[in-house]
């Protein structure tokens, strides 16, 4: 079992940056795979980025690429996402989710374990 805490969210003006931290505990984390989705009001939860388990593969969403970076500490068992020129249509509730198949999916159902969640506003 693992359970994970996300912090770091809030209110930024379109073209500014946020990280993102996602807290992990339980199941060592070096063994599993972990993304970020998000959801904006009325819309559906959407792939954002991942990372593989061994840390070599990284993924993202066209929307993101160049923009947001995925990475972890697994001394620390963290896992971050910087958000650097965000746009409104970034607003969302942000959740880092583990995979335990390892691969760093970008599909919701390959995710075992989904954080609470954090919002993020971007104002223009």
């Amino acid at each position: 079992q693992v359970q994970l805490v996300e912090s770091g969210g809030g209110l930024v003006q379109a073209g500014g940056s946020l990280r993102l931290s996602c807290a992990a505990s339980g199941r060592s984390f070096s063994s599993y795979g972990m993304g970020w989705f998000r959801q904006a009001p009325g819309k559906e939860r959407e792939f954002v980025a991942a990372i593989s388990w061994s840390r070599g593969s990284t993924y993202y969403a066209d929307s993101v690429k160049g923009r947001f970076t995925i990475s972890t500490d697994n001394a620390k068992q963290m896992a971050y996402l910087q958000m650097n020129s965000l746009k409104p249509e970034d607003t969302a509730v942000y959740y880092c989710a583990a995979d335990f198949s390892g691969g760093g999916s970008t599909v919701q159902y390959a995710y075992d374990y989904w954080g609470q969640g954090t919002q993020v506003t971007v104002s223009s």
